[in-house]
């Protein structure tokens, strides 16, 4: 096999007897560029990103991906897969390509005596926490509602009950894959169990899932939620507290924090999170209200419902608006870090940025770091500046200005990367996020897509050797 054949396709459109056969396999639905609804069909939840596919495929079920997946190999179409679209760098659309969309499949199933769910690929995780929180259930599930299960779970999967719970790629159970040579599969520890490993953090590398199942968790529908917040004067010694505070924390506390802007004054909040008990919530957080005395500008902690917590941050990151950042992993925050992390901060290019420290840990790292592709275990905070803008002329300087903060934080971190958090930064990135567990990510690439069809992701390539054509 030549090497130039692992490269994604080049543009090309779609001839009229593939798509003659695709309408025809499809139950779903085919959009092409002449349909009126492509240009809304095109669009993805950042705005910063503008390709045009040669075709959307929307897909029904597993056997409509299967038809999708021949006619992109008999047309020589490159190939992108979408569920929620959320990914920053817009891996879930292709240029020229075609695009196999699972956002209308969203069939779900939860059963709370068995503390189970199975949630077919294009539910968001606002759907699947409104399905799981009927029953008084929950399992790990990201911080933004419009965000698709299927994303978050194949690339580890962080949220607010991953310290007590793990991540939501540790508490699937099984899932249906196809495969890029059109075969529909089961991975489960019992069967396929080498796919069911890499699915667990590998992101969309091996196949693309259409159901995933997971265990579930009695939290009831009421958490202890909140956030306490401080003037910018306070900020470094706040960090400083926030360090210890939240690395001591229990697995039922999770803490965020963030540098922010609102009406014009730079200010520092840590965000609470307390699944447990109310008695006990309250003894874990009192530590926190008795350094904010005197000290913040307010401090509000209250039973919250999960639901509300879950959709909290939707308001801050709607679709459409341009955004950037870059992440990187830290096991501490350091008094030099802090320093860069302000210093930077200050440098913002508008009221809308944000400097994100997203807690990890617990529960988290007492996986083995074999056990699942997600290698992230050792990691205490997840650290990002977040660029939110509006206007196409000020691309540069948001994006200048990312880059800025990674680099000044870059000498305090752990060189690891959570894969959900990548942008469009090259090979060496992608395999700082896998670590130890890259070389068998790539063995399973050779076994299930040795010819790359999944490429338009946080790309694992397969190997490449030289063979007869």
């Amino acid at each position: 096999m030549r090497a130039d054949a692992l490269e994604p396709a080049a543009t090309v459109e779609m001839s009229l007897p593939e798509e003659t056969r695709l309408r025809r396999a499809l139950r779903g639905e085919l959009v092409l560029r002449a349909d009126p609804v492509y240009e809304r069909a095109r669009q993805v939840w950042n705005g910063l990103v503008d390709k045009r596919p040669a075709a959307i495929a929307y897909c029904a079920c597993a056997q409509d991906v299967v038809a999708a997946l021949a006619a992109a190999r008999e047309g020589g179409l490159s190939i992108s897969v979408r569920s929620g679209g959320h990914n920053v760098a817009g891996k879930s659309v292709c240029e020229g390509g075609l695009v196999i969309d699972l956002s209308r499949m969203k069939n779900r199933l939860v059963e709370d005596s068995r503390l189970f769910a199975s949630a077919e690929a294009g539910l968001t995780l606002a759907e699947f926490d409104r399905a799981t929180q009927a029953c008084g259930l929950a399992t790990t599930m990201g911080v933004n509602g419009d965000t698709g299960i299927a994303g978050l779970t194949l690339g580890g999967g962080f949220g607010k009950l991953g310290r007590r719970f793990g991540l939501a790629c540790d508490n699937l159970l099984s899932a249906q894959i196809v495969t890029a040579d059109g075969r529909v599969l089961h991975a489960s520890a019992d069967e396929n169990p080498d796919l069911f490993w890499g699915l667990r953090g590998g992101g969309g590398n091996f196949g693309i899932v259409t159901r995933f199942d997971y265990r579930l968790h009695a939290i009831g529908t009421t958490v202890l939620a909140g956030s306490v917040v401080f003037p910018e004067a306070r900020a470094r010694e706040a960090l400083k507290f926030y360090d210890e505070f939240a690395r001591n924390a229990p697995d039922e506390l999770s803490l965020d924090a963030a540098l922010f802007t609102s009406a014009g004054e730079r200010l520092f909040s840590i965000s609470v999170f307390h699944s447990g008990v109310p008695t006990q919530a309250a003894r874990d957080i009192a530590p926190l209200f008795a350094y904010a005395q005197g000290k913040s500008v307010s401090a509000h902690v209250e039973p919250t419902p999960y639901l509300a917590v879950q959709s909290a941050g939707d308001a801050v990151f709607p679709r459409g608006r341009r955004y950037s950042w870059k992440a990187q992993f830290m096991r501490e925050l350091t008094a030099d870090m802090i320093d860069a992390l302000l210093d930077a901060y200050r440098k913002a290019p508008g009221d809308n940025a944000l400097l994100v420290l997203q807690q990890v840990g617990g529960a988290i790292s007492r996986v083995p770091v074999a056990a699942t592709a997600y290698a992230g275990r050792d990691a205490e905070f997840d650290c990002f500046p977040i660029a939110i803008w509006d206007d196409p002329a000020a691309d540069g300087e948001n994006l200048a200005w990312v880059r800025d903060v990674w680099t000044a934080v870059r000498p305090f971190s752990t060189g690891a990367v959570y894969v959900n958090n990548l942008g469009d930064e090259g090979p060496e990135r992608v395999k700082a996020a896998y670590g130890p567990n890259y070389r068998r990510l790539v063995e399973l690439k050779d076994k299930y897509d040795p010819s790359n069809l999944f490429s338009l992701n946080q790309n694992i390539a397969p190997t490449m050797a030289d063979r007869p054509e």
